[in-house]
């Protein structure tokens, strides 16, 4: 038998999330133990497009992804796809993200976003202070890129919308991008987001934040499995492991849906699985994040390679990674760069938590305020981490959070 440990609070799972509030509580005098079965940070926080992408205001679902949405979801070739075999356990899923799709709910649903997001900026700036990082920010925004003069007429409309959610943005010319990024070929115009960050290696970033948990807290090296409430606590157990807390928090990303369901709060969490490719080369082709937004992902100039990371695959957590998806990925930025070897130097296959509306989970579950919901973070689980942080540490401390967490509590389910 396991002996048991004591903690006051335990954080499953330690990505970027788990990371960010682990750090934040340490900050506060909290005892903290870390549990999870991987190495910290190494998950989908180290594998995607590192932009702390305060822009992205927008839910998956809208009303011309619905539009478009049996194409999108059985087209092997589109940025939005699903593994057939998957989708009877899908089904239920997609009903529900058909609904946030309408105009009404996808509007709320971006309201929200917009302001869990408004702050993200200067609190990236702040952890990344405190954990030594500042010099892997980088500062020079990030870049929709659209092909077609159509695409870039059509782009006006979308960013007046992003403007009165309060994002900033401009409109470039084909001109004015190819002096901003002359590396790129020729586009029919951008939009730019001025204020955005990014980091250049999400990585050293994520090893830079376990270093500074890690010094002053352990890290259980197991998958939590079973909690269970007591009269003094919860019980997290699994293989080899035994603790018992006062407080638990699930932040355990796309693997969150069960031990959120033993804390009483049926969340209709499904996995999005998404990939990234590398080729290594001492200047990446282009200074800022840029996402060609007919294909899908973004392009990313890393520390001493150019990645290109996104799409979307809904298709579980067990299956291996899609060769296709691969190789429609390199496809892509090879139209773009055919001067690339047509193997890259690297693929990578992570698992992102998906929900219905776009929104995250965060707050106290149903069944008590000893277990706390920060989890389902979709595409913006680096952007939201410190903001996701603070949350937790205000609800922790029984101060009120700085935002409504109306939208993003697990009972809106």
């Amino acid at each position: 038998m396991t002996r048991a440990q004591t903690t006051d609070i335990a954080i499953i799972g330690a990505g970027v999330i788990g990371l960010a509030i682990a750090e934040r509580l340490l900050a506060e005098g909290r005892e903290v133990v870390l549990v999870d079965p991987g190495e910290p940070g190494m998950g989908a926080s180290y594998g995607n497009a590192g932009t702390v992408a305060d822009y992205a205001v927008d839910p998956v679902g809208t009303p011309a992804v619905l539009k478009g949405l049996p194409g999108l979801l059985f087209n092997r070739n589109s940025p939005l796809s699903i593994r057939h075999a998957a989708l009877p356990a899908l089904a239920p899923w997609l009903l529900r993200f058909a609904r946030q799709s309408l105009p009404g709910h996808a509007r709320r649903n971006a309201a929200a976003i917009a302001t869990l997001l408004q702050d993200a900026g200067p609190m990236w700036e702040d952890l990344a202070l405190r954990v030594s990082g500042a010099g892997i920010l980088q500062r020079r925004g990030c870049l929709y890129l659209y092909q077609t003069a159509a695409a870039a007429r059509a782009a006006a409309a979308e960013m007046a919308g992003r403007r009165a959610l309060g994002v900033t943005v401009d409109l470039l010319s084909a001109a004015e991008l190819a002096a901003l990024e002359p590396g790129l070929p020729a586009m029919a115009g951008a939009a730019f987001f001025p204020k955005a960050i990014f980091l250049n290696d999400p990585g050293r970033m994520m090893g830079l934040i376990a270093a500074q948990v890690l010094h002053r807290t352990e890290h259980l090296r197991s998958r939590a499995e079973r909690l269970t409430r007591r009269i003094d606590g919860i019980t997290v157990e699994g293989p080899g492991l035994n603790l018992h807390a006062r407080r638990v928090i699930i932040a355990a990303g796309a693997h969150s849906r069960d031990l959120a369901a033993q804390a009483g709060d049926r969340v209709p969490l499904e996995t999005e699985r998404g990939y990234h490719v590398e080729w290594d080369m001492a200047e990446p082709r282009l200074t800022r994040p840029s996402c060609p937004t007919a294909r899908g992902f973004y392009l990313c100039p890393m520390d001493g390679r150019l990645r290109a990371a996104g799409t979307v695959e809904l298709g579980g957590l067990t299956a291996p990674p899609s060769r296709h998806r691969i190789a429609r990925l390199v496809e892509g930025v090879r139209s773009l760069f055919p001067d690339l070897p047509e193997t890259p130097d690297r693929s990578w296959l992570g698992f992102r938590p998906s929900l219905p509306d776009s929104l995250p989970v965060i707050g106290p579950s149903q069944g008590g305020a000893d277990v706390i919901h920060a989890f389902g973070h979709g595409h913006l689980g680096v952007t939201m981490a410190p903001v996701t942080a603070r949350i937790v540490a205000d609800l922790v401390a029984g101060r009120a959070p700085h935002l409504d967490l109306a939208p993003v509590l697990p009972g809106r389910f």
